[in-house]
């Protein structure tokens, strides 16, 4: 199978990277200057075209990677009916998106940089029957769940598409905080770095976070101390508001 990536942003780039070894892929775009520099990154292994009138896309699977403000314009390139549209833009519902550009099965996915590494976690809702065939799709980069409505796909955007930036302030402020008690920077960022790589088969592993948290957390003890620090700031409280607000943010 052949997908055909339209847009050459950040998150295609992290898409592409991580499916090329499953997929031929074409990436089409504006600037063809762009896609020939991304192509030799990638040792010349696409296709690579650029965004002209009456392009075919008959028969074709779409991943749509550009901004969503630019949906109206690209789509009047196209002619023919896909196969399938999966879109990546955040906020574009389904109606938006069959109303554009014509296929038979459209999709909406939600993933992450973490793409690039194989290593995304991708939220996916839409035309069942193109489900199997978009989960396998977004498997070549991560794990996906799908989802049973875009309400839900919205929300969850919030954790798996907004997480990574979340994540980052969380490594940072450790880091820093580690730094502020007398440890080199350098040595900070190894001991977060090394802190996320052994949570993550933890979480894999456990069956609730809170498990974790009881199994490391000591009557009286360092852990108790910094966990009443956190709960004392409303550390917890202000994680549950960012969700609130970047959900809100995407349905405005």
């Amino acid at each position: 199978m052949k997908l055909s990536f339209i847009g050459n942003g950040a998150m295609a780039k992290a898409m592409i990277k991580g499916a090329i070894a499953n997929y031929k892929i074409e990436v089409i775009g504006r600037d063809l200057e762009k896609l020939n520099i991304l192509n030799e990154e990638l040792n010349g292994k696409l296709e690579v075209k650029k965004l002209e009138e009456k392009m075919d896309v008959e028969g074709k699977v779409l991943i749509l990677c550009v901004k969503p403000q630019a949906l109206k314009s690209v789509a009047t390139f196209f002619k023919g009916r896909a196969k399938a549209l999966i879109s990546v833009l955040a906020g574009t519902n389904l109606s938006s998106l069959k109303e554009q550009i014509k296929a038979d099965f459209t999709i909406r996915a939600m993933p992450n940089l973490a793409a690039s590494y194989k290593a995304s976690m991708t939220t996916l809702t839409g035309d069942k029957g193109f489900k199997e065939e978009s989960m396998l799709i977004l498997q070549s980069i991560g794990k996906t769940l799908w989802l049973e409505s875009e309400k839900e796909l919205d929300i969850a955007a919030g954790v798996n598409g907004c997480g990574p930036a979340f994540l980052a302030i969380v490594a940072e402020a450790l880091a820093d905080g580690a730094v502020k008690e007398g440890v080199k920077r350098e040595d900070a960022y190894v001991l977060v770095k090394g802190l996320f790589e052994g949570f993550a088969p933890l979480l894999e592993n456990s069956t609730h976070p809170a498990l974790i948290k009881d199994g490391v957390m000591s009557p009286g003890g360092v852990t108790a101390a910094g966990v009443g620090a956190l709960e004392e700031f409303r550390v917890r409280n202000a994680f549950i508001k960012a969700i609130q607000y970047a959900h809100e943010k995407k349905i405005k």
